[in-house]
C-alpha cells in the first residue's frame, strides 16, 4: 500500500464519526430504503478521495474533509443508492418527487424529432441499469456521488441521452442511400455471410451448433413455466415492441390482463387505486422476469440435459445472441 493510499485512509478513518451522522440522519427521513449505511459510506469516502486528490500540493486537513463531507446532498445521494439497490419504496418515493421534473425537462430540452416520452422511456432503463457487471446489475444511479443536487444531475442525464438518441437516429443509413453512396455492388456484398476461414472455425461451428437445440428448447421450456403476467409483458415488450410507458398504461386499462394481478401484488395500489404505474415498475417486472428465466433455463440445462459448468456457458453465450431476435418470443402463450 502506497503512503498517499495510508495517508487518505487516515484521514477518512478520522471522519467516521461524521460519515455516521450523516448516515443516521438519511436512516431517520428514509426508515424503509434498506440497510445501506455501508453502501453510504464507501459513496462518501470516494467522493472524499476524488476532493483530496483534487489538491494535490496542499495538505487538506481533518476539518476541511468533514466541511466537504456535510455539503453532499446526503438525502437526494440516500434516495439514488436505494435505487440503485432496487429499493421498491425509494423508487416509489423517486417517481413521486421527480418524474414530473423529469418530464418538464425532457419536453423543454427534446427537438421535434425525437419524442419526449421516448428520452423518459431511456432515461428511466438507464436508472434502472439492465447491464449485468460481475453478476451485479449497474445502475446509472451508481455514478451519482451527491456533490450537486439530484435533480441537477438529472437534467444532465437526460441532455446525454437526447443527444445518443439524436446520433443514433442519424447513423441509420437506408439501403437506397447506400446503394447511391456505394453501388449495388458493394450493397450486395455486405449482405454476404462471412465464410468460414480454417478448420479452427469450422470446428468452432459444429460445436455450437450441438449446443444450439439444447438451448433454445430450456429457453422455450423456461418460458413455457413463467407465470402468464410474465408471459405478458415479454409479449408487449419484445413482440409488440410496446414503450414501457405503453405498458405501464395497459396496467391501468380496465380489463388488462395485467391489472388484476398487480392491484393483488401492490400494497399502494390498494391503498390508493388511483396511483399511477411508472416506466420503473415496468422495467423492474421485467428485470424479475429475465432473473427467473435465467434461473429455470441453467436448472434445465443442468438436469435435462446434464452440461458441465463449462458447457452450460457456452449455451449462455448462444442464448444471448438468440435473445436479440423477437422471434424467440413469439412462442410464448399465455392461457
Amino acid at each position: 500500500m502506497s503512503a498517499e493510499t495510508t495517508q487518505y485512509n487516515d484521514l477518512l478513518d478520522e471522519c467516521e464519526g461524521v460519515m455516521g451522522e450523516i448516515f443516521a440522519r438519511c436512516a431517520q427521513n428514509a426508515p424503509n430504503f434498506g440497510s445501506l449505511e455501508e453502501c453510504l459510506k464507501n459513496s462518501l469516502k470516494k467522493s472524499a478521495r476524488k476532493f483530496i486528490s483534487t489538491n494535490p500540493s496542499e495538505a487538506v486537513s481533518t476539518d476541511e474533509i468533514k466541511d466537504f463531507l456535510r455539503q453532499i446532498q446526503a438525502n437526494d445521494l440516500f434516495l439514488a443508492l436505494a435505487c440503485a439497490n432496487g429499493n421498491e419504496r425509494a423508487w416509489w418515493e423517486f417517481d413521486q418527487q421527480h418524474r414530473a421534473y423529469l418530464e418538464r425537462v425532457a419536453r423543454h430540452l427534446a427537438s421535434t424529432e425525437i419524442d419526449a416520452q421516448e428520452v423518459i422511456d431511456t432515461v428511466y432503463v438507464e436508472l434502472y441499469g439492465t447491464r449485468v457487471v460481475d453478476g451485479e446489475r449497474v445502475s446509472k444511479f451508481a455514478t451519482y456521488s451527491g456533490r450537486g443536487s439530484l435533480r441537477g444531475w438529472l437534467r444532465t442525464v437526460i441532455w446525454h441521452s437526447i443527444v445518443d438518441l439524436h446520433r443514433a437516429s442519424h447513423d441509420e443509413v437506408s439501403l437506397d442511400e447506400m446503394t447511391e453512396s456505394h453501388g449495388e455492388g458493394y450493397t450486395h456484398s455486405s449482405f454476404v455471410e462471412t465464410k468460414l476461414g480454417g478448420e479452427e472455425e469450422m470446428i468452432e461451428k459444429i460445436a455450437k451448433d450441438r449446443y444450439r437445440k439444447a438451448t433454445l428448447n430450456s429457453i422455450e421450456n423456461a418460458f413455457a413455466t413463467l407465470d402468464n403476467h410474465e408471459k405478458l409483458l415479454l409479449l408487449y415488450y419484445h413482440v409488440e415492441n410496446l414503450k414501457l410507458r405503453e405498458i405501464a398504461k395497459l396496467v391501468e386499462t380496465e380489463g388488462s390482463p395485467l391489472r388484476g394481478w398487480f392491484q393483488r401484488k401492490s400494497a399502494t395500489r390498494e391503498k390508493n387505486p388511483e396511483s399511477r404505474i411508472h416506466e420503473s415498475t415496468i422495467m423492474r417486472w421485467l428485470e424479475k422476469s429475465y432473473a427467473k428465466v435465467l434461473q429455470l433455463f441453467r436448472e434445465e440445462l443442468f438436469s435435462t440435459h446434464s452440461l458441465s459448468e463449462d458447457e452450460v456457458e457456452i449455451c449462455m453465450e448462444l442464448a444471448t445472441q438468440d435473445l436479440a431476435s423477437p422471434d424467440l418470443y413469439r412462442n410464448l402463450t399465455t392461457t
